[in-house]
């Protein structure tokens, strides 16, 4: 039989663990944004250098 104490630090390490988990996917998830944003910014601005009305219009 498993005691409370070491019930209760079992339980606090997986969550501990699970929201380690949770804030790393957290910052690729904003990581990835960034990118996406900074491409498409790129993106946007050589599409204004050559007029191309059909990226710009998005």
């Amino acid at each position: 039989m498993v005691s409370g104490k070491r019930l209760a630090d079992i339980g606090y390490r997986a969550f501990s663990a699970s929201m380690m988990l949770l804030t790393a996917y957290g910052g690729y998830l904003c990581a990835v944004r960034g990118y996406r944003y900074y491409q498409r910014q790129k993106q946007l601005k050589l599409a204004a250098e050559n007029q191309d009305p059909e990226i710009i219009k998005d």
